[in-house]
């Protein structure tokens, strides 16, 4: 067997060879077969060749007899791996968006979110919502276990007022982040507050507490109070390894948010803003580039001349850069958008699903 090869390729081909035949007869538990004992004589490397790919034969016949599994073992270092949680990016929508059931964007984040906990099954969830800023260079954390809901909203139905969402924090997980954050050079401090519309609004469609419970406890992490995108790229790369501890990270906000030009929807008029359309493609290829160029192609966005007609404040799109931040050398890519009025809901996911 392998006896047409020259000299030199057999000594290639006897390296890879031996590898296989290695990792097969170890997994396959082929006992009748030494590997060391073909190492130890004296054989020429044509013999070697010869009697490893027999290892390799005696291997897969068996493997086919058996039906092993020889896939190999995935690697947490590898982009995309499945060990790691995915990050993901919700464009939330306002208070409205649990009760409006007939919304294109409703049954998305149901989607997404029964995907996250049927098919991730966190050990707990991170999140960043637009609506809660720490200071300009320190971030604050919610270290309290039992949270509230902050109702941060004006003018809406007196049953607005009265939604719940039943959710725990995790004072050991925020402490957590906290020292991850010190070890980076970020300071942060723990706070006890509860959580945003931001957050609870959007989750009561994704982790419906009746038909899709997140059952994990729950930690929000504020913003920066400031518009820049490379220190909210930074504050989510320092905590892009607790992905591989079993916990999803999520940024709340809207891909387009301009809440000054909502009454040009009236009269259920919700045909999109020219810049509603650009900005929200311009999201698109900026987070869907090569990792290595993500950061510099999303810091560009701020300078769009359309940026400020998209974001009038930059509160709603810095989660975006905290979550592609988090991701670090994973991929990201949009799972689903539109554009209405002056809003854009794109929804995207950052890293593989296993």
């Amino acid at each position: 067997m392998l006896s047409w090869l020259s000299g030199r390729t057999r000594i290639l081909v006897s390296l890879s060879v031996a590898l296989a035949a290695i990792y097969l007869a170890h997994h396959l538990d082929i006992s009748a077969i030494s590997i060391t004992d073909i190492f130890k004589t004296n054989n020429s490397s044509a013999i070697i060749v010869d009697k490893l790919a027999d290892v390799a034969d005696t291997a897969s016949a068996k493997m086919s007899s058996t039906g092993a599994d020889l896939a190999m073992p995935a690697t947490t270092s590898k982009a995309d791996s499945p060990s790691k949680m995915p990050v993901y990016f919700f464009s939330h929508g306002g208070p409205t968006v649990q009760y409006d059931t007939k919304h294109p964007a409703y049954p998305v984040l149901q989607k997404i979110g029964k995907e996250i906990t049927h098919k991730l099954k966190p050990k707990a969830v991170i999140v960043f919502s637009a609506h809660w800023m720490g200071d300009e260079d320190v971030i604050h954390v919610n270290s309290k276990e039992q949270t509230d809901l902050i109702y941060d909203f004006y003018g809406f139905p007196a049953h607005f007022y009265k939604a719940k969402y039943p959710n725990k924090g995790s004072p050991e997980l925020a402490n957590k982040i906290i020292d991850t954050l010190a070890e980076a050079g970020i300071k942060s401090l723990p706070v006890k507050r509860g959580l945003d519309h931001g957050v609870w609004s959007g989750f009561s469609v994704a982790f419906n507490p009746e038909t899709n419970p997140l059952n994990v406890p729950l930690v929000q992490v504020s913003l920066f109070k400031s518009e820049d995108p490379r220190s909210h790229y930074a504050l989510g790369r320092a905590l892009s390894h607790l992905r591989q501890e079993g916990v999803v990270m999520i940024g709340a906000g809207m891909s387009v948010h301009n809440l000054g030009d909502l009454h040009l929807m009236s009269n259920g008029n919700s045909k999109p803003l020219p810049y509603a359309v650009s900005f929200d493609k311009a999201i698109k290829a900026a987070v869907e580039v090569d990792p290595s160029e993500r950061e510099g192609k999303m810091a560009e966005l701020c300078r769009r001349p359309d940026a400020r007609q998209a974001h009038p404040f930059m509160d709603h799109l810095m989660p975006l850069y905290i979550a592609a931040g988090a991701a670090y050398e994973d991929r990201g890519r949009q799972t689903w958008t539109m554009q209405e009025g002056s809003m854009a809901w794109a929804q995207y996911r950052f890293g593989a699903v296993p």
